[in-house]
């Protein structure tokens, strides 16, 4: 019978040869966890019950995960048990998921009000080191709100006059966006200058679909993250 852990780490490297470098990431995460809970010693996919699952969701808690984050490593352990069933490697066990929590929930309020998106939009002056971040939050809630992994993707051949046409990289959903003038003022501003780069805007230098193109999205989507938390203190938002 297979064992959980080592058929994991299987599939979270197959996902990284895919390109799949976020989700094996999570993936790579939620077996960090089960290796904590249950020590070295490698189980088997019929050792995991409803009981063991309880106890690892119990574990997880005292650890301060967030229930998202419970929710997300369980997600992700179902999700590699069913595929150890499907090749007939575990056995089929209904409902063996069905005591632990694989929801959602809003903990926190994340959504901008009215009066705080008036804030954002008032203009800074350029001596603010966050002016690039509020500019670029701006220009991302311009196209629709735009993921800004979608941002860090986007190539030059995608930007046709004023339209941007572009494949969503978590859906795979074709999208197409007017830019508004104010918007185009700003694609030009930020938009690469390397005329050997296939990207719009300079915050990857790697061939997509490669790990190093990957390292590089994380860092800038870290860096844009705390200089939005900085734009935040500025202005006063909680």
């Amino acid at each position: 019978m297979l064992k959980v852990v080592t058929f994991m780490k299987q599939v979270a490297m197959g996902l990284q040869m895919e390109g799949n470098f976020g989700t094996a990431h999570v993936y790579r995460s939620s077996l960090n966890a089960i290796i904590a809970y249950c020590g070295e010693e490698d189980l088997l996919f019929s050792e995991v019950t409803s009981e063991w699952l309880k106890g690892f969701e119990v574990y997880l808690r005292s650890r301060g995960c967030s229930w998202n984050t419970v929710s997300t490593y369980l997600r992700t352990f179902r999700a590699v048990y069913n595929r150890a069933v499907d090749l007939g490697k575990a056995p089929y066990v209904p409902h063996l998921f069905r005591s632990v929590y694989t929801g959602t929930r809003a903990d926190h309020k994340r959504a901008l009000g009215e009066e705080d998106i008036k804030k954002v939009f008032a203009r800074l002056s350029q001596a603010f080191a966050v002016c690039q971040a509020q500019e670029l939050f701006i220009l991302r809630f311009s196209l629709r709100g735009m993921p800004f992994v979608d941002l860090a993707y986007l190539r030059k051949s995608d930007l046709r006059d004023n339209v941007i046409t572009y494949r969503r990289r978590k859906t795979g959903r074709p999208l197409s966006v007017t830019l508004t003038p104010e918007a185009m003022i700003l694609v030009k501003k930020y938009m690469n200058r390397d005329p050997s780069s296939p990207y719009l805007f300079p915050l990857l230098k790697s061939r997509e679909g490669t790990k190093e193109a990957y390292r590089e999205y994380q860092l800038a989507l870290r860096s844009f993250n705390q200089q939005l938390m900085l734009l935040g203190e500025l202005l006063g938002l909680s």
